[in-house]
């Protein structure tokens, strides 16, 4: 997922970056600067799993944080370059797990779900492709 979003936005113009991928949402920036947000809690939320027993995360208010400063204003490469080593030390990380390791969960306090390790790798996996498939609108790739 780093790469295809990289080579997707590598040549995108300031235009295509502050562009929505549809009415009333995140522009291309904003959306970028998400994905790293989103997966570096996601990261967070493994180390918790594997480290507490069954802890309840804190979630955060993605909404607000795509409004930051940060979010809808610094160059994407910032991101781009922590997703992709993000990505790189998770995958080394979920190769050492074990069986047992993936039925570790936490709560999500968001209506007191309870998530295994082995569901949010599924989560997340759709989270990049849906956000990928919202670059892809922007760059004007029909799905």
């Amino acid at each position: 997922m780093p790469n295809k979003i990289e080579t997707l936005v590598a040549n995108f113009s300031e235009q295509q970056l502050e562009t929505p991928y549809r009415s009333g949402g995140w522009t291309a920036r904003q959306v970028i600067h998400h994905i790293y947000d989103s997966h570096h809690n996601g990261y967070i939320r493994f180390k918790w799993a594997l480290t507490e027993d069954n802890p309840v995360i804190k979630p955060y208010l993605e909404d607000r944080w795509a409004e930051l400063f940060d979010t809808k204003s610094a160059p994407i490469h910032l991101s781009l370059d922590l997703i992709k080593a993000l990505h790189a030390k998770w995958a080394y990380f979920l190769k050492g797990l074990s069986s047992e390791d993936l039925e570790k969960s936490f709560i999500h306090p968001e209506g007191d779900v309870v998530i295994s390790l082995a569901e949010d790798i599924g989560i997340y996996a759709w989270h990049g492709n849906h956000h990928l498939a919202h670059l892809q609108i922007v760059a004007g790739i029909e799905m």
